[in-house]
């Protein structure tokens, strides 16, 4: 008895040893990108593992107004200018082909990269002798800083704010089904034809090789110049490197996929779960709207007030003779020909107010972020993507039935009032997306305590090694079993070849010497 008590209590010590927070681990955090909305998933990780008694310093261009305990921002502030003179306008992007889209993508993360790395504050950090037990690094075509997992030598969790890619699926090696699982950057959903299947595979063909051209060697020579060395070459830490990789996803809002254990999926996780106080003239306007509201944002990367001047009064014509009131996301400090229903601000509390029960249609230009904030809180959308990933989840919405897709070279006086009149008068696509809503929220964890449990299990088992695919080690043939499936078809078609040569060079053998035999009695 006393022998099975031991056996008991040991490992009722065990599992508590194993659920158990880290504690007091330093965490180094990489979030280069000049877009807030991807600093806000960032920070939301962070700031919560900083509560749970970590040390974290993360580099990034937004720093903290008020310190917080345990929170050291490193500074790398100034990199949006850069992005305004790569593209001054993000409007002029919905008119580029596929592979200038590509191409510009690829500019953007290797030029915040390289910023990042160049940054003072950052050369600094590289050669002061501090320590890092992890290292988080959002992974947004920024593969370079997978330098500073090997020159602190700790595990590296990657967070992908844009949800699965090529460059994070080959990271710990996810695989991504062609048949069913679209390219980001095109519109088609997980239900494909047969010329979308194909178009499917040229558009990953293509992203995989410009990634291999265009993109790493030019991340690899960043990283030599950046690191001391002796280190490794940075296409062995593309594919070692990385413990964990952490999605800004879900299922119930995208489409089923497959995944190696350490990609988890912890989409919204910077969703309030409890909407903080609305500023009091918020509050008024939308406790006071009798008819309700309809909110209007083109996200943090895209400026309305950059709208050519025709689709600008257009919809200011529209929203004219709306009951509801707009409120607009609107940079400049005056919105010439305002109506009296639109209210304009730089920045509104976006989470927070899609929270409000009398906003009644959310017009976005589809980012994952936003079309998460609205599916948590049940609101309906009418989409105008511009670039990236905002086509594949407008196209979501519109085949789902929780928003509509309006694209941007389209917007008119017409449609953009059909859209909204369509949406507000059909009562299905708020009972869709509160649906979506309730399936999202039937979770048995939370997205942020969830991913908080996932980096800490990463330092826990030492950068768990034992979670890493062994599909990482083969090449592309092996992987795919391509050597397998010739040999399987090449060696039988093969052997049917040689023996047919064989027997017919036999066959042609003894017909000559017949015909000399024949030659020489004549």
């Amino acid at each position: 008895m006393l022998k099975w008590t031991a056996v008991a209590v040991a490992l009722l010590a065990a599992l508590y040893a194993a659920k158990t927070p880290v504690e007091g681990a330093k965490i180094l955090a990489v979030f280069p990108t000049s877009a807030r909305s991807h600093y806000i998933v960032g920070s939301a990780l962070m700031k919560e593992l900083a509560r749970r008694g970590h040390e974290v310093s993360v580099i990034n261009p937004f720093p903290q107004k008020k310190p917080l305990k345990n929170y050291r921002d490193i500074d790398v502030s100034g990199s949006a200018d850069l992005v305004k003179d790569l593209v001054p306008n993000m409007f002029e992007m919905a008119d580029q082909s596929v592979w200038e889209s590509i191409t510009m993508t690829y500019k953007f993360g290797q030029m915040l990269a390289n910023y990042t790395l160049m940054h003072p504050n950052v050369a600094k950090l590289i050669k002061s002798n501090e320590k890092f037990d992890l290292i988080i690094m959002e992974s947004f075509l920024n593969d370079a800083h997978l330098g500073f997992a090997h020159h602190f030598k700790a595990p590296c969790v990657a967070l992908s704010t844009f949800g699965a890619s090529r460059w994070t699926n080959d990271m710990v090696g996810t695989p991504s089904p062609l048949s069913y699982v679209p390219h980001p950057f095109l519109s088609f959903t997980d239900r494909m034809s047969f010329v979308q299947r194909i178009g499917n595979t040229l558009m990953t063909l293509m992203d995989t090789v410009l990634g291999q051209v265009l993109d790493l060697p030019v991340q690899s020579a960043m990283y030599e110049a950046a690191f001391p060395d002796p280190k490794p070459p940075l296409e062995e830490l593309r594919r070692h490197a990385v413990s964990l990789v952490l999605l800004n996803n879900h299922f119930s809002l995208s489409y089923p996929r497959p995944y190696v254990p350490n990609m988890v999926e912890v989409g919204g996780m910077h969703v309030n779960r409890k909407p903080n106080p609305l500023p009091e003239d918020i509050q008024r306007v939308l406790d006071g709207a009798e008819h309700g509201v309809i909110y209007f944002s083109m996200g943090s990367n895209i400026q309305s007030s950059q709208l050519p001047v025709a689709k600008r009064e257009a919809i200011l014509r529209v929203f004219s003779r709306l009951k509801q009131t707009v409120l607009w996301k609107w940079e400049d400090e005056t919105l010439p020909n305002r109506p009296a229903n639109v209210i304009v601000k730089a920045w509104w509390p976006q989470d927070d107010v899609l929270a409000h029960p009398n906003v009644r249609l959310f017009i976005t230009h589809g980012g994952l972020l936003s079309t998460t904030e609205s599916l948590y809180h049940g609101v309906p959308v009418i989409g105008i993507p511009v670039f990236g990933d905002q086509y594949l989840n407008m196209a979501k919405a519109e085949r789902t039935g929780y928003g509509l897709l309006l694209p941007y070279q389209d917007i008119s006086e017409e449609r953009l009032a059909h859209a909204i009149d369509r949406v507000l008068r059909e009562p299905s696509f708020k009972t869709v997306a509160q649906s979506i809503s309730a399936r999202y929220r039937d979770q048995p964890q939370e997205p942020l305590e969830l991913a908080a449990f996932w980096v800490e299990y990463v330092i826990r088992h030492g950068g768990a090694e034992h979670l890493k695919s062994a599909g990482q080690e083969l090449g592309f043939l092996q992987y795919h079993g391509i050597d397998v499936l010739v040999t399987i078809v090449g060696g039988p078609i093969l052997f049917v070849y040689l023996l047919s040569k064989l027997l017919c060079g036999g066959r042609s053998k003894k017909n000559a010497s017949t015909v000399n035999a024949k030659k020489k009695r004549n």
